[in-house]
């Protein structure tokens, strides 16, 4: 299958992407002058991903993945880290993994404390009200670390197939990738036949989505060279709160 490079937007256009086809692709220097930050200290980021715990939550009974969960609140200008808490979504949202509390080792207090975190967070919170035309909204944002590794022939970095995150908004940063092929990221309109496909290649650069417009998936990993692994950054943000298990009737 041909691999199309994907199509990057200026900083100034996404905004108006995502209010008018659900999705955007910011290159790393995009992304950099988004947060207000340097490229190097997003890159200064990258090595939490070395060391991460395993997922022990994949029904398929897979090893390939591995990740990090940390949530925050962002509201009246300030960003703030709640209580560790577990990850929940609903089976309409992630017929896999969801209707379960999934508890995963959380970010690293060092990480969640650099001045880039904050404004990496900050910028995606602003863009979110930029787009719901809500400038005063409570932003519930859910931070993930994934690695996805090829130690059994094949990752899946979406084990779920085609999702919605049940969020208002999903951003996917690359963080690494090495020695691998496939990964192919796919976006499709979530009311009609339109999509697109490609790979993102280019550490820090960015996919950011509507999620009450769009459906997403990420096509399976293959070693290239032995050990070979994907990295990305997840972050998600819902208006007013988190999904949270909603108590039994």
């Amino acid at each position: 299958m041909h691999t199309h490079a994907p199509h990057p937007i200026a900083t100034s256009e996404l905004t108006h992407a995502l209010q008018h086809k659900g999705y955007g692709v910011l290159s790393a220097a995009s992304v950099a002058e988004w947060t207000h930050c340097s490229l190097s200290e997003l890159q200064a980021l990258s090595p939490d991903w070395a060391d991460m715990p395993p997922d022990n939550y994949l029904k398929d009974g897979g090893r390939y993945r591995r990740r990090r969960h940390s949530s925050f609140v962002f509201e009246n200008n300030t960003l703030t880290q709640v209580p560790h808490r577990a990850h929940w979504q609903s089976l309409d949202y992630n017929a896999l993994h969801g209707g379960m509390e999934r508890w995963f080792e959380p970010m690293h207090a060092t990480t969640v404390a650099t001045t880039v975190w904050a404004q990496l967070l900050t910028a995606f919170a602003h863009t979110a009200s930029q787009v719901r035309g809500t400038p005063n909204t409570k932003w519930c944002i859910e931070a993930h670390q994934f690695r996805i590794d090829t130690t059994n022939g094949i990752g899946r970095p979406t084990p779920e197939g085609a999702h919605r995150d049940g969020v208002d908004f999903v951003a996917v940063f690359m963080v690494h990738r090495v020695g691998i092929k496939g990964g192919e990221t796919r976006v499709f309109d979530a009311n009609g036949p339109q999509g697109e496909r490609f790979t993102l290649n280019e550490p820090w650069s960015l996919l950011l989505l509507d999620d009450l417009r769009v459906i997403h998936e990420t096509t399976p990993i293959q070693p290239v060279t032995e050990g070979g692994y994907r990295d990305t950054l997840v972050l998600t943000c819902r208006a007013d709160r988190f999904q949270d298990a909603e108590p039994s009737a």
